[in-house]
């Protein structure tokens, strides 16, 4: 207790600054058009997201547990670019770099809790995928709705308790010096670091941060495909092999594109150029977004099959009012 005791004394007087400002890129001409790029990949992410949150919602035959998880990934990658991309966008092509401290407090909280549940919405489908190709007989009764459901709402609570304590402990900070956050965004670790009293448990969060929304589901889903990789070879035939992978391509592919940023970011964050971090963590942000529901459109058969159905069904209708 007593690393948490001069953060969380008795009665300390907090200097809280009026605002941050978010420095950016620094030393980048013409770095607007980079912000634009970024409005672009926003705008196809959100057609994206809604279209597969529409599918889902408009066709009974996508009813499987899977779908849920499907859904809720969907709904983290809109809920969470909306929450980056405008603000980001009003920051600086804009020039409102001056964010008051609350609003700040509040950006962070989204948008950790987005990122959070993008990692932990990975974990949800790959345990849907361990338990079709290694136990199959048991899918229908391991993988209920129920149990779907109750998943994710446990991934909400763990996500938003674990970033609300985050920033309970930012709240215990005092900025006397510079308010600048070397950063795109209000990032925890920009904000920690600027306080001038004792800033351990702050440190000590941030640490445990990477660990349990990065970590450890990068380490459960890594079990899961080792156990369906052992589990594959000991089909009989390749072609059974092939067709019980083919039902992994889509996840393994959102897996890469998610941790493998973050993961390079994390690693050499005492070797990385701030313009090369913020480059990284802002394409980490909003690309996973806005490719997720493309490669579930074109590698997901049944998701495929039910936008066609979708378009044949709107396309018959104009031809009978017509």
């Amino acid at each position: 207790m007593d690393l948490f005791n001069s953060a969380l004394g008795k009665n300390i007087t907090f200097v809280r600054p009026a605002y941050f400002i978010i420095s950016g890129f620094i030393g980048i001409p013409h770095v607007k058009y980079y912000y634009v790029f970024l409005f672009f990949v926003y705008i196809v992410s959100v057609l994206g997201n809604t279209i597969v949150m529409a599918v889902i919602c408009l066709d009974h035959n996508l009813r499987a547990p899977k779908y849920i998880a499907v859904f809720n990934l969907a709904f983290v990658d809109l809920f969470g670019n909306s929450a980056l991309v405008p603000k980001v966008l009003d920051i600086f092509l804009f020039n409102h770099r001056y964010i008051p401290y609350n609003d700040c407090l509040t950006f962070l909280f989204f948008c950790y809790t987005c990122i959070s549940m993008q990692a932990l919405n990975l974990v949800a489908l790959s345990y849907d995928r361990l338990i079709a190709i290694t136990f199959p007989l048991h899918y229908q009764v391991k993988v209920t709705h129920r149990f779907m459901l109750s998943l994710i709402a446990f991934f909400w609570v763990f996500v938003i308790t674990v970033v609300l304590l985050a920033i309970g402990l930012l709240t215990r900070l005092s900025f006397c010096k510079s308010v600048v956050i070397n950063s795109y965004f209000c990032d925890h670790g920009q904000i920690y670091r600027l306080a001038c009293n004792d800033r351990t448990p702050n440190s000590v969060i941030a640490k445990l941060l990477p660990l349990v929304i990065l970590w450890l589901p990068l380490i459960f889903i890594l079990f899961s495909y080792s156990y369906i990789g052992y589990a594959l070879s000991k089909v009989a035939t390749v072609q059974e092999r092939v067709k019980a992978f083919k039902t992994c391509t889509a996840h393994l592919s959102l897996v890469a594109i998610y941790f493998l940023p973050v993961l390079i970011t994390f690693s050499l964050t005492g070797n990385i150029h701030p313009n090369a971090r913020i480059i990284n963590l802002s394409l980490t942000s909003v690309f996973p977004p806005m490719l997720n529901p493309i490669i579930y459109v074109l590698q997901t058969q049944e998701i495929k099959e039910s936008v066609k159905k979708l378009l044949r069904i709107r396309k018959q209708s104009k031809i009978t009012v017509k």
